[in-house]
């Protein structure tokens, strides 16, 4: 919504006494503000007189009548005074350097022009005719007042002559050099530029110089070498008199431009003729010259202005300079300057969505029908680890592939915590053998793995630096990356329960060189095809049982209270928590001799994986990260010895900051954790108790499957004083985990300290209540 500024005072200059208080009034009629003209002392009458055509007319036409009025005596302690009236709202400050600084430092906002001393340059390629002809168009309009106009010519010395010819031929008077001794002295008197030889003709001048100029000359040009205070020539003149240079090349032109702006009219005008087509030439000036309007050959005067040679400057009489000319603007000024604009703006909601493989394949012995789909397809790279090969289990998916004749390779090397060394080791071989389907085999290590070759087989130039950047929103992200599967598909098979990685869009890999690791997260790294088949994980170790499934868990819980959480993704969080609370105490006694609870566990895990795919998770996963890798604690028993006391961190009505996400309108953790002790028959009345019941059973879990209660049972009592002196360092590089943003309560790092601290001391039970004291806050 636009609206008027209010109250404008406009300074006028004595070089353009009609025409820019004409167009100030213009701007403020236009955008519904009225203005006070305060003319310069040597142009009042006129200045005043054409401010009173605009008024009238205006009023005529039904505006206030005094939407434009003026100082009928200007000074300089009457402008001073007006551009310090708390009535004004804002400054149009068109004149002398002293002028706008004294706009500016006048306490309202202001818009204001600085000095130009505009050079043109003319290199070896320019049509001689149509730049010497431009310029003498440009220094003989209004006599030279425009600020934009040339104030000198600077000329490649392979057509140097040529084009003093040409300004001989076209009316230019070249002085001698006494003559130019005499012009000195009148253009800089007392240092400043002589006010009586602005605007006035070519004939007046001469006068004025003390020389004789040919009837009907246009221009007066001065050569010279020099460049400052000590050559006035080569000051802005605002008359109809040039200087000229020689110079030997166009880096040397251009860099004598460069001085002549940096003297006289930091961020105005400059002028470049030269062949259209020569773009490196047209480059190198624009990108040295420091200044807002780089006119490519054009008049300088008219090509400033505006929308008459060319369409990308906005008509204009008050002409900015940037921060090099010590102004506020860098354009032509416009209406938009004189309007506020109001940006009424609802909240909305992002649009959401829910992303996963295209395919996902359950049930025992659906591995053979799943990979009988990869039929048609040349030739599959197989990922895994080698413990998994020794066992045979690569074994059981080349089998398939043999059968369907799809050729195969197998790359076995994948190590914990794939490194970059191992993903450039077999994207190598990828590389080598050109596959159109990667098959990633094993736990989320391998599955990490295979992520990345296939990125970097799809998309080489990815950084992964960018990759890994933060974000608060994953459809916002500044980092994109193409769609993956031009090349290849992947397909995740997993052989544990409990990462989810073959349905989510994650990855981790780590810099060997300094141990950094890159949280990758992108929904183009999700799966074609996740086949989850019981029958790879019967045999898994108990260990491996307690601690997939526990992070499996963690998954749930924190996907369901994330501040993402929709109603796509809260289904499959319950559902998980709802089998494994059911069937990981089962799968973990039974082993192998129970069917029935390693497919509900296996199941569990990869739809909790779904749920966090797209609804992320919050500070336990956070704080497992950080823990694990400064002491090597197996992620899913991270996440079990932290869990508990991240429920009750987060179960508050009034945290102290609330993560941003216009959809989570108000805290409703506690609510949801109350909602997932009702599913599971935990008992409570208030929202409390039921929050309390839910850690208790979760704590009852843990016992059920072996899982230490504390950090301290998990490191040993011998790494007290090394963990209790880590944790500021370990605290903070939490907080700047990816997973900290979608955590309902945004948290303090002292608070992500204590919650380290709670989970080394004691066990969580029993506990008294849900208040959460942080100590280092």
């Amino acid at each position: 919504v636009a609206e008027p500024i209010g109250v404008v005072a406009g300074i006028v200059p004595t070089t353009n006494p009609t025409s820019t208080a004409i167009f100030k009034a213009l701007l403020c009629l236009k955008t519904r503000n009225s203005l006070i003209l305060c003319p310069h002392p040597r142009a009042a009458k006129a200045t005043i007189e054409a401010a009173r055509i605009v008024r009238d007319a205006a009023v005529a036409a039904g505006a206030p009548t005094d939407i434009v009025s003026w100082v009928e005596t200007p000074s300089l302690p009457v402008s001073q005074a007006l551009m310090q009236a708390p009535e004004v709202s804002l400054i149009l400050a068109t004149g002398g350097p002293a002028m706008v600084r004294a706009a500016y430092s006048s306490g309202h906002p202001s818009v204001g022009v600085g000095a130009g001393n505009t050079p043109a340059v003319i290199d070896e390629t320019a049509n001689i005719q149509m730049a010497v002809s431009s310029v003498l168009l440009s220094k003989t309009f209004d006599n030279g007042v425009i600020c934009a106009s040339e104030q000198s010519v600077v000329v490649h010395d392979k057509v140097y002559d040529a084009v003093r010819r040409e300004f001989q031929l076209r009316g230019a008077y070249f002085l001698s050099d006494e003559e130019k001794v005499k012009v000195r002295a009148k253009v800089i008197v007392d240092g400043k530029l002589n006010p009586n030889i602005v605007g006035q003709s070519v004939q007046k001048l001469a006068e004025l110089f003390g020389i004789t100029v040919p009837p009907g000359t246009k221009v007066i040009i001065g050569e010279v070498a020099a460049i400052g205070k000590e050559e006035p020539l080569s000051e802005e003149k605002l008359c109809p008199v040039l200087a000229m240079y020689r110079a030997p090349s166009f880096d040397k032109a251009v860099d004598m431009a460069d001085k002549l702006i940096t003297f006289g009219g930091p961020g105005h005008t400059s002028v470049l003729y030269t062949n259209p087509l020569n773009k490196a030439h047209i480059d190198h000036f624009g990108s040295i010259i420091k200044t807002v309007r780089i006119l490519i050959n054009t008049p300088a005067a008219q090509g400033a202005i505006g929308d008459l040679y060319n369409f990308h400057l906005d008509p204009s009489l008050t002409l900015g300079c940037g921060s090099w000319g010590s102004t506020s603007v860098s354009t032509n000024v416009g209406p938009a300057q004189l309007l506020n604009i109001k940006s009424v703006t609802e909240r909305r909601e992002n649009m959401l969505w829910f992303r996963i493989p295209p395919k996902v394949y359950f049930k025992g012995g659906c591995l053979e029908v799943a990979l009988s789909e990869l039929r048609g397809k040349q030739r599959a790279f197989i990922v895994t680890d080698k413990p998994l090969y020794d066992l045979g289990y690569a074994e059981k998916v080349t089998r398939v592939l043999d059968s369907i004749n799809v050729h195969h390779q197998t790359f076995y090397h994948v190590a914990p915590d794939p490194t970059l060394a191992c993903i450039k080791e077999g994207l190598k071989e990828i590389l080598e053998f050109k596959p159109d389907v990667i098959i990633a085999l094993g736990g989320g290590s391998p599955m990490d793995a295979a992520k990345v070759m296939w990125l970097m087989y799809e998309v080489p130039e990815t950084k992964f630096e960018g990759l890994a950047m933060r974000f608060m929103d994953i459809r916002k992200r500044v980092y994109d990356v193409p769609q993956l599967g031009k090349k290849a598909q992947m397909i995740c098979i997993p052989t544990t329960s409990g990462t989810g990685s073959e349905v989510t869009p994650f990855s981790v890999v780590t810099d060997e060189s300094d141990g950094s690791k890159y949280p990758l997260a992108d929904y183009a790294l999700t799966p074609n095809m996740a086949i989850v088949d019981p029958q790879l994980v019967l045999n898994i170790p108990k260990k491996l049982t307690a601690w997939g499934g526990v992070d499996a868990l963690t998954h749930a819980l924190e996907s369901y209270v994330s501040i993402f959480a929709t109603d796509y993704t809260k289904g499959l969080s319950k559902e998980a928590i709802v089998l494994l609370f059911k069937y990981l105490p089962r799968a973990y006694a039974n082993g192998p001799n129970d069917y029935e609870a390693r497919e509900k566990v296996h199941s569990a895990a990869t739809i909790a994986g779904m749920a966090f795919a797209n609804a992320f998770l919050g500070i336990c996963h956070s704080l497992a990260h950080k823990l694990g890798a400064a002491y090597h604690v197996p992620h899913g028993l991270a996440n079990a010895a932290l869990i508990s006391h991240v429920i009750r961190y987060n179960a508050t009505d009034m945290p102290f900051k609330q993560a941003a996400f216009p959809q989570y309108q108000f805290p409703q953790a506690k609510e949801r954790y109350a909602e997932i002790a009702d599913i599971l028959c935990l008992g409570g009345n208030t929202q409390d108790e039921k929050v309390t019941k839910l850690i208790e059973a979760v704590e009852a879990l843990k016992k059920q499957v072996d899982i230490p209660s504390t950090i301290k049972e998990i490191l040993g009592e011998a790494k007290e004083a090394e963990f209790l002196g880590s944790l500021d360092a370990l605290s903070e590089s939490a907080f700047d985990d990816q997973c900290t943003g979608a955590n309902p309560r945004y948290p303090l790092i002292a608070d992500l300290k204590q919650i380290y601290i709670d989970a080394w001391t004691k066990p969580i039970l029993p506990l008294k209540d849900l208040t959460f004291i942080s100590k280092g806050a």
